[in-house]
């Protein structure tokens, strides 16, 4: 006899006190089942977890991206501060004329386009 056909004479051995008992149980079981079933299958349910799923990779990516750009402002502020926190001033100064240079030129256009 194998493990089922064991399992199977067993449950139906026994008071009729006792099968009553197993069989309540078993319809306790069943019922419990069927309720999650309806649970997980019902529509808000469904979209709960679609939702959640949703924010949940949102979230991954997001971190990801930040991860990402503070990697590249790291290596940036690598170009223009020293290992011991001060400013490059070789990096520094140059960047600093560019820039003044280019709001000179973005002010000269702007008063020329006004006359």
């Amino acid at each position: 006899m194998g493990g089922r056909e064991a399992r199977a004479v067993a449950e139906t051995t026994g008071t009729p006190a006792e099968i009553e008992a197993r069989i309540a149980r078993r319809r306790e079981d069943l019922a419990a089942t069927l309720d999650e079933i309806a649970i997980r299958v019902h529509p808000k349910t469904i979209a709960g977890d679609a939702r959640a799923l949703a924010v949940e990779t949102v979230d991954r990516a997001a971190s990801r991206a930040f991860a990402t750009v503070s990697r590249g402002l790291d290596g940036v502020r690598g170009q223009f501060v020293s290992p011991e926190g001060g400013p490059r001033l070789e990096r520094v100064v140059p960047v600093a004329l560019v820039a003044a240079a280019a709001v000179g030129v973005l002010v000269a256009s702007s008063r020329r386009r006004r006359r």
